[in-house]
């Protein structure tokens, strides 16, 4: 049985919406994991002053895969889209999140879920409600539409 995970995309570095439909294609190619959806490609300020601005977006997949086997192949993905770490909310090429995985809360030290800060990010919360039906409840118990009345859809703009 497959699990519907949400996964945030952003890049900021190197042509980002090439970025993000380079990451499009690698995700419908992890092994046991299916693409169902995208949403719309968006831009934004960074969170941090004197960065260049991120396109952002969200997909859908349904997997087969284990939360830390996605994340795996998601950080996977990211190295060989050039992804160097070296500070923290630094320019990227490439940033994939697990917003969500099916109706699952996770608390490890790798991995959050539902992502922490989702509810603050204009840029995670617009793309994702593209793909959900509009009575969209968190595994958390929180609701969608409650998170996008309480975070404007300000500063984004829809590619």
């Amino acid at each position: 049985m497959s699990t519907r995970a949400y996964i945030g995309l952003g890049s900021n570095l190197d042509q980002p919406a090439d970025q993000l439909r380079s990451a499009f294609e690698a995700l419908d190619l992890i092994e046991g994991t299916r693409l169902a959806a995208a949403s719309a490609l968006y831009t934004s300020d960074s969170l941090l002053p004197g960065q260049p601005r991120y396109t952002n977006a969200v997909a859908a997949l349904d997997t087969h895969l284990a939360p830390l086997d996605l994340l795996d192949a998601l950080q996977a993905i990211e190295n060989d889209q050039g992804r160097v770490r070296k500070e923290r909310w630094g320019p990227r090429t490439l940033d994939l999140d697990v917003l969500l995985f099916g109706e699952q809360v996770i608390d490890v030290p790798r991995l959050k879920v539902p992502h922490y800060h989702m509810q603050a990010r204009p840029f995670v919360l617009y793309p994702l409600a593209e793909l959900v039906p509009v009575d969209f409840q968190l595994a958390d118990g929180r609701s969608l539409a409650q998170l996008l009345q309480d975070c404007p859809f300000v500063g984004l703009e829809r590619l």
